[in-house]
């Protein structure tokens, strides 16, 4: 458990005496400073009377039928590919690395045109995780009416929704000082994931609110690392080898722990099929279709030669340090990721603090491989004019951090 502070007790005012303290004299106009500070150890909030009280978890006892296919067209097709819709009402925009992550300033969620909604599409297909801070007018209602823009919102099976009802296909993120330790029952590499990719039509467009969380410095941050990118770090070999494959991705253990903890399993468990590299429908490129969290095998090779893959590609997604944005959380933020191009693992270490946030996902397409499609580092090398990424582990190098 992290050490924590209470809250902070007011300082004794100055007599207007001048005192003696280790020798030296404390005189009136010496400068004090005004800042609390316990390296390690941040303010916990209390929540006697807590607001969101409705959008804390449940879990009902409730049974629902095998998903379907349903029609998607993705949004992002029709966006500026200048964004010139969105940034119109921006203040700011940067991005947090070249491969992954962009914060943008001044847009508020709640109050998109249709036209800055599919520009919004289309920059998260190209950055794949954008982040919006203080978006106060984005209440859940606003955030499913906007998720469902994008396509229809996916019920999951097994984590929990809000207690309000009424709201089967929102979930919720939520911990507290009551919540037991969790890091020992994961490997690292397991707690990464793209959401729900064991689904016919997993999700594109999903966005987090933030409604409690630590304070800055308190823990609780979430990492994503692009699959754009990962797919450009593999050799021209092994790309292709990639490209005819296909993986097994199961809902089966997210299962079997919900009935280890006596609660209903709302949907049968599945096991989808899917190409192991797609194509975005909106950008064209190339990315890796792999999860940490739910692939169990790749079809029609060797045992011995999917795991290698599998234990490799894990090593790609969750060391490479390049194609990795990590995000602080403060309260009312909000993250926008594409859940096709994406993976991400939330961060533990911040116990006592509550931590409670409502995802919202929009179902996709089917995956897809287009074999025509092109690579993002392709492409923008050849745009930005950047020399041809060498591959071959040739020459002679000392590592220079």
């Amino acid at each position: 458990m992290a050490p924590f502070l209470e809250e902070p007790s007011t300082r004794p005012a100055y007599s207007g005496k001048p005192k003696i303290d280790g020798g030296i004299l404390d005189l009136p106009n010496k400068k004090k400073h005004n800042i609390q500070y316990e390296p390690g150890r941040t303010i916990v909030e209390g929540h006697g009377e807590y607001e969101y009280d409705d959008l804390r978890p449940a879990f009902p006892d409730v049974h629902w039928e095998p998903l379907t296919e349903v029609p998607y067209h993705d949004r992002g097709t029709k966006g500026d590919p200048q964004f010139g819709n969105l940034l119109s009402d921006a203040t700011n925009i940067f991005d947090y690395n070249p491969k992954i992550g962009t914060e943008i300033s001044g847009i508020n969620l709640a109050k998109l045109t249709d036209a800055q909604r599919d520009d919004l599409a289309r920059l998260i297909s190209t950055r794949g995780v954008v982040f919006f801070r203080n978006q106060t007018d984005l209440d859940i209602d606003a955030q499913r009416e906007l998720g469902q823009y994008f396509g229809q919102l996916h019920k999951h099976a097994t984590t929990s929704v809000p207690r309000r009802g009424d709201l089967d296909d929102v979930h919720v993120v939520y911990t507290d000082e009551k919540s037991k330790e969790q890091r020992a029952k994961f490997a690292p590499t397991f707690l990464w994931h793209s959401d729900v990719t064991y689904e016919v039509q997993p999700p594109s467009y999903t966005s987090l609110k933030m409604l409690t969380g630590p304070p800055r410095g308190g823990g609780g941050d979430t990492l994503w690392a692009s699959q754009y990118a990962v797919y450009d770090l593999l050799s021209s070999g092994m790309q292709k080898y990639l490209e005819g494959l296909e993986a097994l991705h199961s809902a089966q253990i997210q299962a079997d722990g919900t009935i280890a903890l006596g609660r209903t399993v709302r949907r049968e468990p599945v096991v989808t099929k899917h190409p192991l590299i797609r194509t975005h429908p909106v950008t064209g490129w190339k990315s890796v279709f792999f999860n940490p969290g739910f692939v169990t095998d790749i079809v029609g090779i060797p045992k011995a030669e999917a795991d290698a893959i599998i234990h490799y590609l894990n090593e790609l997604i969750t060391t490479t340090q390049e194609i990795h944005v990590r995000f602080q959380w403060q309260k009312n933020d909000v993250a926008f990721w594409d859940n096709r191009i994406c993976n991400h693992s939330a961060s533990y270490g911040f116990a006592p603090h509550r931590r409670h946030a409502v995802r919202v996902a929009s179902q996709a397409e089917c995956p897809y491989f287009d074999p025509n499609s092109k690579s993002q580092e392709e492409e923008m090398n050849a745009r930005y004019g950047l020399p041809k990424v060498n591959k071959d582990g040739s020459g002679q190098s000392n590592y220079n951090d």
